[in-house]
C-alpha cells in the first residue's frame, strides 16, 4: 500500500512536466506546421486538359514543368483500378494516420535481414509526401517524409490525398496521373480499365522507368501478373477472373498527347486559365474524321492556302467539330491562325437575310420580277461574278443564282443602316474599315465577318428566325436572338433548299433520303474567301477557305472550293427520318398566283397583263408590285391606259381630224433595263400601238432611240492577214448623251459616255450579240459572227 502511494506521488510530481512536455510537443508541431506548410499544389500549377463531350481528350496543356497531368478523383476511374492499387500499395489506408508502423517495422526487418529492399513500408500518403516534397533517400529523408505524411493527414481527408495521388503519381516520361497513363498508354480513359489494366497500372508507379509498358513490355507484364496473384491471394479477386486478366497482352502506344481540336482547345484555355478540366461539346469521333478529311481535301490546295469548318447543332447550339485551320502547327499554311473567328470579307453569304426582311417589309414575295441589268446606284455600279447580266428574274432566282445587281437593288431600297442593325441584332457583327459606314457594297463582300457568327445566323433558317450563338462547352449559356421573321425564315429556306445541288438537276435524281440543305456560297472580292453555309433540319455547317494573309487565289472560289466540302460534311452526320420531308408553311405564309411583268395577282378582266405566271411565296398577305424604275421616265407606272380604234388598232390622242370608234385598252410594261433580253413578242405585247396618222401627238412615244454606228446587222468578222490579235472593231452608240453600258452575249465589256466610241480585239469565233443599253433605258442589238 505504502509503495502504491509512493508511486501515485511521484506521478503527481511528473504529471505537470508531461503535460507541459506535451504542450511543447504540439505547439512545436503547429509552429513547425506554420513555418512549413505541407507543399500542396495550385491552380496554376496544374496541367488543363481540354476533352469532348463524352469526356474523350481532345488536347491536354502541360504545367509549367512540361508534365501531362489530367484530372482525376476517386469516382472518375475505375472500381478495378482502386482494387488493385488499395490492396497491392495500402491495405489499411483507411485506418491508418499516415504512416503504417507495423509496415514500416516489417520493411525495415526484411532489409536487416536480406540486404536489400524486399517490400517498402511505404503509406499511399507517404508516396504522396514524397511526391509533393522531394527528399533524399537518408535517414533524415525518411523522416522528413513521415512527418510529411503526418502533416498530409491533419489538413486534408482520405479522399483528397488519394485524389493527389490518382493525379500525380508518376508514370514514366513527363506523364503523371493514372487518368493520363491511361489514355497515353492504353488510349482510353481510366474508368473504363480491365482487371489486366488496372493492376498494370496500379504497379506502374513504383518503377516508371522500368516497367514502362511502351519500352519494356515483359517487364511490364510480370509487375502485373504479380498484382493479380496478390489480389487473389487476398481473396479481392477470383483465380478465374485473374487467369482471365493474364491472358491480356502488355500493348501499349507510344506516348503521344492528343492533339484534336487545337484551335478550340487553345481559346477555351486562354478564357479559362486556371481551370483544370474544360469539358467541350465537341463530338470526337467527327472531329477526328472531318480533321483527317479537310487534311486530305485541301492537300492539292496551293501552298500557304488554309480552310476553317464548323458544325454546329441547331436544337442545342453546341458545336459538334470545330477546325480551325487545314493542319495544326502547319507553319506554311498559317496553322496557329484560328480562321472560325478570324474576320473576313463574307462575299454574297449575308443575301439570303437581306431578302427576308424586303420580305417582312413587304417590298417583295418570292417571285418578284427583278431586273439583272447594268445600273447605276448613286454612282455605285456592280456587276456579276461571272460578268454577265441575266435580265428580268424573279426574286427566288436572283438569290439562288446570287445575283449582284438585285441584291445592290433591294439593298438601297432596305437601308444598309437597317440591314446591318438587323444582322447585328440577330448576331452578325459586322466590321468596317476605319472610317466607313454601312453602305451599299457591303452585300457583296465589303465589310468583315465571321465564321461562326454566320453558322449561328444560318440556323435561324430551321429555327423559325431565330439565330443562336454557337456553344463550345457545355457550361456555356444559350443565347438566340431573332433575325428573320418565322414566316420569311420560311421562305428563304425553301428558295435556297430549292437549289440543285452542284451536279444534280432539279429533279433529275432521287435523292429523298438525303436531307434537304438551305445553301449557299460567297466569294470575296479578288479571290482571298471563299464560303459555304448550309442548313439542314439538324445541323449548320459553314466553310471557309482562303489565304489567313489576304492573299488572292485566283480561281478558287465558293461553290469549286468550299461547297464540295460542305456537302461531304453534312452528309456524313447522322440523318432522321424528317431531314428529307419539306416542313409546312407557318400561318403567315401563303401560295398565290402572280403574273409579270406587274408582279400581281391576275386579272380575269385583263388577260394581256398578265403575260407570264407562276407561283410565289407571300409574306402576311402582301402581293406587292414590281418595283418602278428609279428613272420615272422609263416605266411609270408599269399598267398604261390608252384609247384605240377598235378597227385599226392604232392609238388615238385627245385630237385627231378623223371620226374613230374608240375603246378603251391597257398594256403592262415592262422594266425598260429588261428590254433587250425580252422575247420580240413580248417586247411588242408591252409597247404602246403606234399613234394613228389623223392623232395629234400625245408625248406617249418612246423618247431616244439608239443607233450602234461601225457594224452592220449580220456582219461578218475577220482577222486581219498577218494581224496578231483578232478582229479589231470600233463602235459606238449613236441618239443619247447618257452613259452606254455594252455587253457582248450579255456580258459586260465596256462603259461608254454619249457617242465616245471603244475598240476591241474579238478573239471569240461564232455568233454573237452586241448590245448598246443607255441609262435612260434605250437599247440597241447588233448581231454579228466572228470567223476562225
Amino acid at each position: 500500500m505504502q509503495q502504491q502511494q509512493q508511486r501515485q506521488q511521484r506521478f503527481r510530481q511528473v504529471l505537470p512536466w508531461l503535460r507541459w512536455g506535451a504542450v511543447a510537443f504540439l505547439s512545436s508541431l503547429l509552429i513547425l506546421d506554420f513555418a512549413f506548410p505541407p507543399p500542396l499544389p495550385k491552380a496554376r500549377d496544374t496541367s488543363t486538359l481540354v476533352v469532348a463531350r463524352d469526356g474523350t481528350p481532345l488536347r491536354a496543356f502541360a504545367d509549367g514543368d512540361g508534365v501531362w497531368r489530367y484530372p482525376a478523383t476517386p469516382e472518375s476511374v475505375s472500381p478495378l483500378y482502386l482494387q488493385a492499387l488499395l490492396n497491392y500499395e495500402d491495405r489499411h489506408f483507411y485506418r491508418h494516420p499516415g504512416v503504417n508502423p507495423w509496415a514500416l517495422l516489417r520493411a525495415g526487418g526484411q532489409w536487416i535481414r536480406g540486404g536489400r529492399i524486399v517490400s517498402g513500408g511505404s503509406t499511399l500518403t507517404m508516396q504522396v509526401a514524397r511526391i509533393l516534397d522531394r527528399h533524399s533517400r537518408t535517414p533524415w529523408g525518411k523522416l522528413k517524409q513521415l512527418l510529411r505524411a503526418l502533416q498530409l493527414e491533419a489538413h486534408l481527408s482520405k479522399r483528397e490525398i488519394l485524389t493527389l495521388y490518382l493525379e500525380r503519381a508518376p508514370f514514366g516520361g513527363t506523364i503523371e496521373g493514372v487518368e493520363a497513363a491511361s489514355w497515353a498508354y492504353l488510349g482510353k480513359p481510366a474508368s473504363r480499365l480491365s482487371r489486366a489494366e488496372a493492376a498494370l497500372l496500379a504497379v506502374l508507379p513504383q518503377s516508371p522507368s522500368r516497367l514502362r509498358p511502351d519500352r519494356h513490355p515483359e517487364a511490364a507484364r510480370a509487375a502485373r501478373d504479380k498484382v493479380l496473384a496478390r489480389m487473389v491471394g487476398l481473396g479481392v479477386w477470383t483465380k478465374a477472373d485473374a487467369d482471365d486478366a493474364r491472358i491480356e497482352p502488355v500493348v501499349a502506344r507510344s506516348l503521344q498527347p492528343p492533339l484534336h481540336a487545337a484551335l478550340l482547345a487553345e481559346r477555351l484555355r486562354q478564357t479559362q486559365p486556371t481551370v483544370a478540366r474544360i469539358a467541350t461539346t465537341i463530338d470526337p469521333g467527327l472531329q477526328r474524321t472531318l480533321e483527317d478529311r479537310v487534311a486530305a481535301y485541301f492537300s492539292q490546295l496551293p501552298e500557304r492556302t488554309s480552310a476553317a469548318l464548323l458544325v454546329m447543332d441547331n436544337a442545342s447550339l453546341e458545336a459538334r467539330a470545330y477546325i480551325g485551320s487545314v493542319e495544326f502547327g502547319d507553319k506554311a499554311r498559317l496553322g496557329h491562325v484560328d480562321m472560325v473567328q478570324a474576320w473576313r470579307s463574307p462575299g454574297s453569304t449575308l443575301k439570303p437575310f437581306l431578302y427576308g426582311l424586303a420580305l417582312e417589309d413587304g417590298l417583295i414575295h418570292s417571285e418578284s420580277l427583278l431586273v439583272d441589268a447594268p445600273q447605276s446606284f448613286g454612282g455605285y455600279r456592280p456587276g456579276n461574278f461571272d460578268a454577265a447580266f441575266n435580265g428580268p428574274i424573279g426574286a427566288a432566282e436572283a438569290l439562288r443564282l446570287s445575283l449582284n445587281v438585285p441584291a445592290v437593288d433591294l439593298l438601297d431600297r432596305v437601308g444598309p443602316a437597317r440591314f446591318s442593325a438587323r444582322l447585328a441584332n440577330g448576331g452578325i457583327a459586322l466590321k468596317y474599315p476605319p472610317g466607313a459606314k454601312p453602305n451599299l457594297a457591303m452585300i457583296l463582300g465589303g465589310t468583315g465577318a465571321r465564321l461562326e457568327d454566320l453558322v449561328g445566323a444560318y440556323s435561324a433558317l430551321n429555327r423559325g428566325g431565330v439565330a443562336g450563338r454557337v456553344r463550345y462547352t457545355q457550361a456555356e449559356e444559350k443565347t438566340e436572338r431573332r433575325i428573320l421573321s418565322p414566316g420569311a425564315a420560311w421562305i428563304v429556306r425553301e428558295v435556297l433548299e430549292a437549289n440543285p445541288r452542284p451536279g444534280y438537276g432539279q429533279g433529275a435524281f432521287d435523292v429523298g433520303a438525303r436531307p434537304r440543305v438551305a445553301w449557299k456560297t460567297g466569294t470575296s472580292y479578288g479571290f482571298r474567301d471563299a464560303w459555304a453555309v448550309g442548313s439542314t433540319r439538324r445541323y449548320t455547317v459553314g466553310v471557309w477557305v482562303g489565304r489567313p494573309d489576304g492573299t488572292p487565289l485566283p480561281g478558287q472560289y465558293g461553290a469549286v472550293t468550299a461547297l464540295p466540302l460542305m456537302f461531304e460534311t453534312i452528309d456524313s452526320l447522322p440523318r432522321a427520318p424528317g431531314d428529307a420531308v419539306p416542313q409546312p408553311p407557318p400561318a403567315t405564309v401563303a401560295e398565290a398566283e402572280i403574273c409579270w411583268p406587274l408582279g400581281l395577282p391576275p386579272e380575269t378582266a385583263a388577260p394581256r397583263l398578265c403575260q407570264r405566271r407562276m407561283k410565289a411565296w407571300t409574306l402576311d398577305g402582301a402581293v406587292p408590285p414590281t418595283f418602278a424604275e428609279r428613272d420615272a421616265r422609263l416605266w411609270n407606272p408599269g399598267r398604261e391606259s390608252f384609247r384605240k380604234d377598235a378597227k385599226t388598232g392604232l392609238r388615238l390622242s385627245a385630237e385627231c381630224t378623223k371620226s374613230h370608234v374608240a375603246v378603251e385598252a391597257e398594256i403592262a410594261r415592262w422594266p425598260a433595263l429588261a428590254s433587250p433580253w425580252l422575247p420580240t413578242q413580248v417586247r411588242q405585247e408591252s409597247k404602246l400601238p403606234p399613234l394613228s396618222p389623223d392623232c395629234a401627238a400625245d408625248g406617249r412615244d418612246a423618247g431616244e432611240e439608239l443607233h450602234i454606228e461601225g457594224i452592220n446587222e449580220r456582219a461578218t468578222l475577220a482577222r486581219a492577214p498577218g494581224s496578231s490579235h483578232g478582229a479589231r472593231l470600233a463602235v459606238r452608240a449613236l441618239g443619247t448623251q447618257a452613259r452606254v453600258q455594252w455587253l457582248l452575249d450579255g456580258r459586260w465589256i465596256a462603259e461608254t459616255h454619249g457617242t465616245q466610241a471603244f475598240t476591241r480585239d474579238y478573239e471569240e469565233t461564232g455568233e454573237h450579240t452586241l448590245t448598246a443599253l443607255a441609262d435612260s433605258g434605250a437599247w440597241k442589238q447588233v448581231r454579228f459572227s466572228v470567223l476562225r
